[in-house]
């Protein structure tokens, strides 16, 4: 099968719509806010499936965010309605207890508890406002575990994880969503570093080697193997133990 961005978001309109039938009539879709091409192509698509007015964008800085501004431009485009946390003083207080219990926080830490506190956050916005939190994270960052686990990889239904970045780009280009945003360099907003610079390559080799099998640099290559190897944990459903007893309901 080839990619056709407008064939695709096609079938992902229909698709998000026979979901909320089947899982949420009625629900609202409820959707973290980065300003980036992920959640904004989620929120996207989910305005054309469902309407503006089922879906609720959910803006969460960490005391004062730089790039807010994205966040709120997609709102202000796409027409739908925000509530604004702000989730420093939570991530500030755990931090606080964990000092209280003598634990010292490890940098990586530091990193995912941001995006822990930002999903129980979507949770209860969707529990108090009749919705269903949606996933924005796509094929390529799963697929070298670059994300959260129980944090953004965490929701009820996910649109983007079997598409590429580039083709998330492409969808976005096809939905007519601010190039800014489509292009926004991807990154965790905490380390200063991008994406792409933290994982020594570029999105592009990635979705090349995903798609096509093809990666010229044998350093890369291996490099792409063994992160998709150690994390390929974060897709699976936990493992539950057989005890061998039988259900009868």
């Amino acid at each position: 099968m080839v990619f056709c961005a407008k064939e695709m978001k096609k079938s992902l309109i229909q698709w998000i719509r026979d979901w909320f039938e089947q899982n949420g009539y009625g629900c609202n879709a409820v959707i973290g806010i980065s300003g980036g091409k992920d959640s904004s192509v989620c929120a996207a698509l989910c305005v054309q499936a469902l309407g503006k007015d089922r879906v609720i964008g959910v803006l969460m800085p960490n005391g004062t965010q730089s790039d807010i501004a994205d966040s709120r431009q997609l709102v202000e485009h796409l027409g739908i309605r925000s509530v604004t946390v702000n989730i420093a003083g939570a991530v500030d207080a755990i931090h606080a207890q964990l000092r209280a219990a003598r634990i010292d926080a490890t940098a990586q830490t530091e990193i995912n508890l941001p995006p822990r506190i930002r999903m129980s956050v979507l949770y209860a916005v969707s529990q108090s406002m009749n919705g269903r939190v949606i996933n924005t994270c796509n094929l390529s960052e799963d697929w070298v575990g670059y994300s959260t686990r129980y944090g953004d990889s965490a929701g009820d239904v996910s649109l983007l994880g079997k598409l590429t970045v580039q083709e998330v780009k492409a969808l976005g280009r096809e939905m007519g969503l601010p190039e800014n945003l489509v292009e926004k360099t991807p990154s965790d907003g905490l380390c200063g570093s991008s994406d792409e610079q933290k994982l020594g390559f570029s999105y592009a080799v990635l979705d090349r080697y995903i798609r096509e099998g093809d990666c010229e640099d044998p350093v890369i290559r291996e490099k792409i193997d063994e992160l998709h190897r150690a994390n390929r944990f974060k897709l699976e459903l936990i493992p539950v133990f057989e005890s061998g007893l039988e259900e009868k309901a």
